[in-house]
């Protein structure tokens, strides 16, 4: 356990609590500007590479009335992606515009050649990517000989070639001077569209004059926080202003629609409440469905049509959830099964033939997160198929693309696609090929692994004064945000006196603790933290401060991330 340390300077506005200020501080934030940063000081787009292109390409197909197929994908950042493109190619006067995606099972991952023959009768001008394109040179290549053009907008890191597309829009190509590299997919299509209306508005366009691009923040908000990019300061302007959207109920209706069936408080909604609760609902679509129905409901107009649509994705959500705990429990099962696990063994692959191909991503992450070491999970393509489609997640300090770059060198041929970022990649190979890539991966993994990062940290803000236990502080670290990967949201640490405890929900504990110093007790909730062991007399607790939703008016509650007995190491 480590304690953050900033010095915290002198440009601030009174009206920012000096427990926010350190916070910000040890988060690289020193002054409110850098804290809160707004959309007045967004990156222009002009530096994306081939932006000029790629405008040139929608304002032509616009002028000419040709249709324009957009081809999103099956996470929460793809289907975004493509109601942003949907929505504001129509805001900017599109007249034929039509939308697909891959159906996971059937296509696979991107703009496969399956797809493009699938969409054949569609007969486009152009076709755009969103959140994908950058790895598909097979489909893109088979559009291209249709005689379409293809303009691929993405985010995902490249491979040595590019793909043969008449303009590719990505922060994350070889000399692209765009200064934020960390943009979602549906924070790269948000800018093309943002260039697409100077482009049209310098060419008279009234339609163009009157667009109001701001009001796709929410959806460009709820695919950023989803896909755990990195929230740089770009990208906190544009989830900061999403969420404010969706506060005011502004949002579309599938939002809003989303919202309302996760149960949480519009009002006083989080990149958190984003994270765990509208973005899975979204997820599940695609990971078990079909994400057509997630990308239906973010483009409904329809308020009823919208909640129809909401509780359908809900429902398939909570048999994602079943299907994942299935999975987690024989994963764990199998973890357990072998010896324990030691730094020589830096890599974990895990595969089991009835697991579902649409949930490896989130066993993946979760046992990442319990044996703090990169995972990739497997699961066939599809029923009986010889084909395995992988998931992998990595640690911190671990770039898990260059990982799989490094053994694709190595070893030719043994994966059939890969791609992702440095935290989390997919990719596909044949099932008897599993041996011999686990074992390559393993070596790859301790070759490119500083074993030090082996040892999970957890980093906190210190402790809290005895008169930061209040409602006031508790709302405003809530508001601060938005909080998320590369700014993590804060959690302090103490050591307290366990006064009562008990179980609740069957995996949960709910605690009662003094602080020395403080005169009332506090309430406290450790979610999953039942283990069959009982809490000890005092322990040191990791937790966030919350306001206490439950119990209403002043009270707020310690939520415990971490507990061990006082005087463990």
């Amino acid at each position: 356990m480590r304690r953050r340390e900033a010095a915290v300077g002198e440009d601030w506005p009174s009206t920012v609590p000096s427990l926010l200020r350190r916070i910000y501080a040890a988060r690289g934030a020193h002054d409110l500007d850098a804290a809160q940063p707004k959309l007045a000081g967004l990156l222009p787009p002009d530096a994306l590479s081939n932006i000029d292109v790629a405008t040139e390409l929608l304002a032509d197909a616009i002028r000419k009335g040709e249709r324009i197929l957009v081809v999103g994908d099956f996470d929460c950042d793809g289907a975004t992606a493509c109601a942003v493109a949907v929505r504001g190619l129509r805001m900017l006067g599109a007249r034929d515009i039509v939308h697909a995606v891959p159906n996971r099972i059937t296509h696979g991952y991107g703009l496969s050649p399956a797809l493009v023959e699938s969409l054949a009768p569609l007969a486009p001008s152009l076709l755009v990517t969103v959140d994908h394109g950058i790895a598909c040179h097979a489909g893109i290549a088979a559009a291209k000989a249709l005689g379409w053009r293809v303009l691929v907008t993405d985010h995902h890191l490249p491979g040595i070639e590019l793909p043969p597309a008449d303009a590719i829009v990505n922060p994350n190509l070889p000399g692209d001077t765009f200064p934020s590299k960390m943009l979602a997919g549906v924070g790269v299509i948000f800018y093309v569209l943002m260039a697409l209306r100077a482009r049209l508005r310098g060419q008279g366009d009234a339609r163009a004059a009157e667009a109001d691009l701001g009001s796709l923040l929410d959806l460009v908000a709820v695919g950023t926080v989803a896909d755990l990019v990195p929230l740089d300061a770009n990208n906190r302007a544009l989830v900061s202003a999403g969420l404010r959207r969706l506060r005011a109920r502004r949002g579309c209706a599938g939002l809003n629609a989303l919202i309302e069936v996760a149960g949480r408080d519009a009002a006083r909604l989080t990149a958190a409440d984003i994270g765990f609760a509208v973005g899975p609902r979204i997820n599940a679509a695609g990971r078990l469905e079909d994400m057509a129905i997630g990308i239906e409901c973010l483009l409904s107009d329809d308020g009823a049509h919208a909640r129809d649509l909401a509780a359908t994705l809900h429902q398939i959500n909570a048999e994602r959830r079943a299907v994942q705990q299935s999975m987690l429990d024989d994963a764990e099962a199998a973890v357990a099964g072998q010896p324990p696990v030691d730094p020589a063994s830096a890599g974990v692959c895990l595969f089991d033939a009835d697991w579902h191909p649409g949930v490896v991503g989130l066993v993946a992450s979760k046992m990442k997160d319990a044996l703090h070491r990169p995972v990739i999970a497997f699961a066939p393509a599809e029923p009986d198929s010889d084909q395995l489609r992988g998931s992998a997640r990595s640690i911190p300090g671990l770039h898990i693309r260059d990982v799989l770059a490094a053994v694709d060198a190595a070893h030719p041929g043994l994966i059939e696609r890969f791609g992702g970022h440095a935290m989390a990649a997919g990719l596909t190979l044949q099932r008897d090929r599993l041996d011999a890539f686990t074992e390559a991966f393993r070596a790859t993994v301790e070759q490119m692994l500083d074993p030090a990062l082996l040892r999970a940290e957890i980093l906190t803000d210190g402790a809290l004064r005895g008169d930061e236990f209040d409602i006031v502080h508790a709302a405003h670290l809530r508001d601060a945000g938005p909080w998320g990967q590369g700014f993590p949201e804060p959690q302090f640490d103490g050591e307290f006196a366990v006064v009562d405890w008990r179980v609740v929900g069957a995996r949960h504990l709910k605690l009662t603790l003094r602080l020395d110093g403080h005169p009332k007790p506090l309430s406290a909730i450790h979610f999953g933290g039942w283990r069959e062991i009982a809490p000890s007399a005092r322990e040191r607790i990791v937790y966030r401060l919350a306001p206490d939703d439950y119990r209403g008016g002043d009270a707020v509650q310690l939520v415990v991330e971490h507990r061990e007995p006082l005087g463990a190491v």
